[in-house]
Parts: structure tokens; sequence; C-alpha cells
């Protein structure tokens, strides 16, 4: 981790080559492609462009593709990933990512080929290793999903 962890990498938003330096999720099992209004130790916006040609869609479900909401979960704790390795300036420190808890969470539209879907994420707690964040998926201004969530960052090595 950065010497000065209060002294975020300066960035406003992560196109995806930027998050790809942040987080250690690949294809097919990355789920944001643009994070924006990144505001370190507070909050972003995540943006996923949901296409016919993802994975899960061959047996969720063959003739009405719905994205999981897990993935959609997934995609919300991505963009709070980025958040953390923007604030805490580890940019190309090859960290991981763990889920410790999800929590309140509701599902609320369904989400399919051709949306794209807003991550709205907001931090609750954090600053260290492990932080906590309130996630609200939106589609066209509707509410797809909410949750809370926990997760720890932590150095590939160890």
């Amino acid at each position: 981790m950065a010497d000065d962890a209060r002294n975020p990498a300066p960035y406003t938003e992560a196109d995806l080559s930027l998050i790809k330096r942040i987080i250690p999720h690949r294809y097919p099992f990355l789920f944001i492609d643009k994070v924006r209004d990144i505001v370190p130790f507070e909050s972003a916006v995540g943006i996923k462009m949901v296409t016919s040609n993802e994975p899960h869609f061959q047996g969720h479900f063959p003739n009405q593709p719905v994205m999981p909401g897990v993935t959609i979960i997934e995609a919300m704790a991505q963009t709070a990933a980025v958040v953390v390795g923007i604030s805490m300036n580890v940019v190309d420190e090859e960290m991981l990512t763990y889920f410790m808890g999800i929590d309140k969470c509701k599902f609320r539209r369904m989400v399919v080929p051709g949306d794209v879907l807003e991550l709205h994420c907001r931090a609750i707690r954090g600053g260290g290793k492990i932080w906590k964040f309130e996630g609200t998926a939106m589609v066209d201004g509707q509410v797809c999903a909410t949750a809370e969530y926990t997760a720890m960052m932590a150095r590939k090595d160890g």
C-alpha cells in the first residue's frame, strides 16, 4: 500500500485500462467497463454495458436473458474496489479484493442485454483494509438492486 494512505491517486474516473490496474478481475468475471464520478474515500458510479455476448446469458436464461443478481452485486463490489484502490493509492500494486459480507440485498428490476447498468456506491466505513459500502444498481433511472457489502483488500502475496 502507498506510504501515505490518505493521499489518493489523482483520478476522478477510470477507463477499462485503469480498472485492470486496480482490480485483478478479468473476462469473464470483470463486470464493469468504466467508473466515473470518483470521490476518494466516498463514492463513485460504475458503468456496465450489458451485452448479449456475455457467457452467463447462455444458461440464464437461453430464451429470456437476465443478468444474474449475484453478478449485479459483484459489479457493485468491483466499482467499490476501484474507489478503494484510488483512495488508498494502490494502482499497479496487485491487490486482491475479498467479499466479507452482503446485507440488505434486494432485487427490484431485471437487467437485460442492451441495458446500461449504473452502479452507484457510497462508502459507509473505510480507510484501512476493510471497507463497507452501500450500493444501488440502476437502469434508466430505475432501481434494479440495492445492497450493503463489506470487503477487504489485501496484497496478492500475503
